[in-house]
């Protein structure tokens, strides 16, 4: 069993290398068989075997696999957040945000957040500094 460290940092690697597979073969392996993934967003949850299951289908349910730009990785504890942004096919650059809870040593939930670019509002301008 890996410490919370040593495991965060395995599925910092997969995410890293932008391999789906890879991350999807790290949960089977390092989710507890409890495991639950949530999109609050959308009012989705999945079991270990549903995300597993979606995972394998996704290219051929969707028409594309996804991509994945890996940003950083914080967190210490029980307690990971993944950041960076994700394509799915359609070249529009999703923000991401994974709240990662690991359990004796294996992840036990993630919580996941997707949100798509915006127009930001004009009164704003003065405020800020623009990115993109």
């Amino acid at each position: 069993m890996a410490d919370n460290t040593q495991l965060a940092r395995l599925f910092e690697a997969a995410l890293s290398s932008n391999d789906f597979r890879a991350v999807m073969d790290l949960l089977k392996t390092s989710a507890t068989d409890d495991f639950i993934q949530e999109w609050p967003q959308s009012g989705e949850r999945l079991t270990k075997e549903g995300s597993l299951r979606l995972a394998e289908a996704y290219g051929e349910k969707s028409g594309s696999e996804p991509t994945f730009t890996y940003r950083r990785m914080l967190g210490s504890g029980d307690i990971f957040v993944v950041e960076g942004t994700m394509d799915y096919g359609d070249g529009v650059p999703v923000s991401y945000v994974g709240i990662g809870e690991i359990r004796d040593g294996k992840v036990a939930r993630m919580t996941e957040y997707f949100a798509n670019p915006f127009p930001a509002p004009e009164w704003r301008a003065e405020f800020v500094e623009k990115t993109r």
